[in-house]
């Protein structure tokens, strides 16, 4: 596939391929920094629970800051991203995103917890959304798909905390001390490779864009791909929610393999990532993107008629592969948009398909309640043909 250049962003120089290279490398690292750090913290919730006595009912209202703060900071980093270089934000993100991580394991009452959860949400969306800015900007200096490894190498740092983090619990490794070494790390990481991402200053606004407020949501043009990412990451939540949760009441699994059908669906999306810049270079991302959403329906149909250990797995590894590469695919398509600059155009998407993530788990869980859980699943297939139909409406 070739891609060119964003429409709103542009390169002071000509980039060589060893620039490109370092480039890659440099924001190839910063995913892996956004990744080990938020399962760095996931991997030490129970903990905390623990140590602050939270009940269940407790933990999920304190946990609702992460979220609220990502959200509302969206608008506030769609703004940044048209006044100042993707970069700079990108770093600013990550030396808070590790400040704020470190913080995270000294909440001794519930208030502190939340209000430094909700700062971490907000430094995490400014790092999320300005490096996936970085990482279209470096997509536009290859004539074939590599978008789709940056999230696989998401995926990975989050497989490698999680070791690290069963590792320190075993030792009996106060939550603190493991997140101020892994934020220090991270943040040197952050501090080294910077100098290696890229200069991309925002394009001086036309007239048109002038007009326009400083953050808006996705236009006509662009809330198809919105709405695409909303059906995927609705589906990324209904797994990260209620995987676990089908394994236990609806397939009746044995205890010990209850997580089995969430580290399915999690090996086959990291698989998937790494696979999907390939398929893109062979087929194209739109014949891509159509499979996604077939992929999607056929997981969730196969688990809701056959909740077995072997279906429902297989079910949700097919789920896994098809939510994989649609994010980074449509934010590559996006980063060529015309009508906003490439951060903004971004941040817009990215606050539709949150919405997915966060509203859509809930739902599943009130359907779950007035029929059972197979049917909740079952409805949630309709996302994936969303996908399908939204697709052929796009132009590649």
């Amino acid at each position: 596939m070739s891609v060119s250049p964003p429409a709103a962003e542009v390169h002071t120089a000509a980039a060589s391929e060893p620039r490109a290279a370092a480039a890659r490398l440099a924001i190839g690292v910063f995913f892996l920094v956004s990744g080990f750090g938020y399962a760095t913290w996931a991997s030490r919730i129970p903990t905390i629970q623990q140590q602050l006595g939270l009940s269940e009912a407790e933990l999920g209202g304190v946990l609702l800051a992460l979220p609220t703060g990502l959200l509302l900071t969206l608008p506030v980093t769609g703004y940044l991203l048209q006044r100042f270089s993707s970069r700079q934000i990108m770093l600013v993100g990550a030396v808070l995103y590790n400040v704020a991580l470190g913080l995270l394991g000294f909440a001794t009452t519930t208030w502190q917890l939340v209000t430094v959860l909700f700062c971490f949400g907000c430094s995490r969306n400014l790092l999320n959304i300005s490096m996936n800015a970085q990482s279209v900007g470096v997509q536009a200096l290859y004539q074939r798909s590599i978008i789709a490894t940056f999230h696989g190498v998401w995926s990975v740092a989050g497989f490698g905390a999680a070791a690290v983090g069963a590792l320190l619990i075993s030792l009996n490794i106060a939550p603190g001390y493991h997140f101020v070494a892994v934020g220090t790390v991270l943040t040197g990481l952050a501090l080294a490779f910077f100098p290696r991402s890229l200069e991309l200053a925002p394009a001086p606004p036309s007239p048109d864009q002038r007009a326009r407020p400083r953050f808006a949501l996705p236009d006509k043009h662009l809330l198809k791909f919105g709405l695409i990412c909303f059906a995927s990451m609705a589906c990324e939540g209904t797994m990260y929610d209620w995987s676990g949760v089908y394994f236990d009441k609806a397939v009746h699994a044995p205890q010990n393999w209850v997580a089995a059908g969430f580290a399915t669906y999690m090996v086959a999306m990291t698989t998937g990532r790494f696979l999907g810049d390939w398929l893109v270079n062979r087929y194209g991302v739109k014949l891509l993107l159509r499979l996604s959403g077939l992929l999607m329906t056929s997981g969730l149909v196969l688990a809701a008629l056959l909740p077995l250990p072997l279906t429902a797995g297989l079910g949700f590894a097919l789920v896994g592969l098809g939510v994989s590469c649609v994010v980074p695919m449509v934010f590559s398509m996006v980063g060529r948009s015309g009508t906003l600059s490439t951060g903004a155009a971004i941040a817009g998407v990215s606050t539709v398909g949150y919405l997915g993530f966060l509203i859509v788990p809930p739902v599943v869980g009130f359907i779950a309640s007035a029929a059972n859980l197979r049917w909740a699943l079952a409805l949630m297939s309709v996302l994936g043909l969303v996908v399908v139909l939204l697709v052929s409406r796009v132009e590649e």
